[in-house]
């Protein structure tokens, strides 16, 4: 007979902490979140969406208002002589809220004064040109 063969009765198993045959601790180490049971652990991008500040409240800026860009073709159209924000408005409606710019694109032949208006540098000088004047 040798050690090998010999069974031993009335031995019971070691029944700590489960899930292995490692005992106590079984391999999780010591304290802490991984070694608990039921343990989960949050995906970080939901963590990262958290984090992120919302946008609340209604934002919805009207689209129908902008800023007016003319050219001297369109001016040639305006009836008025002096042209101004008040003589725009008449002749486009209130299509514009912020600013008008007269840009150089066209001709025009009549002498018209632009007052209170941005113009572009070849604009000026086709108006000026004809005997009109900037403000």
């Amino acid at each position: 007979m040798q050690l090998h063969n010999l069974s031993i009765k009335n031995r019971k198993e070691k029944r700590v902490a489960r899930g292995g045959k490692r005992g106590t601790t079984s391999g999780r180490g010591q304290k802490g979140q991984k070694s608990r049971s039921g343990r989960r652990i949050r995906p970080a991008q939901r963590d990262l969406l958290i984090r992120i500040p919302k946008l609340r409240g209604y934002r919805n800026k009207p689209k129908s208002m902008f800023n007016l860009v003319l050219n001297l073709s369109d001016l040639e159209k305006v009836k008025a002589d002096v042209i101004n924000k008040a003589s725009l408005k008449a002749y486009f409606g209130n299509e514009f809220r912020n600013e008008i710019k007269v840009l150089g694109k066209g001709e025009i032949k009549k002498a018209v004064k632009i007052e209170g208006i941005k113009v572009s540098k070849s604009a000026k000088e086709k108006i000026e040109k004809v005997g009109g004047s900037v403000k």
